[in-house]
């Protein structure tokens, strides 16, 4: 039997803008973090502003991603 490992949604250490969150969407759904960045643009300005609430909030909730240790 073998155990397959399953995704995990976190923030990279590299490729981020801010905190990474765009980025880390991207690699978990897969695709570019560019779209993930104009898609979540656009939805902050059709909510008026009220989606960058949610932004804090991703980047209190997703973890980083683990360092290499050497």
């Amino acid at each position: 039997m073998t155990v397959t490992a399953y995704k995990q949604l976190r923030r990279p250490l590299d490729d981020r803008i801010v905190a990474g969150v765009c980025s880390g969407l991207g690699r978990y759904f897969g695709v570019d973090p560019v779209l993930v960045r104009v898609g979540f643009a656009i939805f902050a300005a059709a909510t008026w502003g009220a989606a960058l609430l949610a932004y804090p909030l991703m980047w209190f909730l997703m973890p980083e991603e683990v360092t290499p240790t050497r």
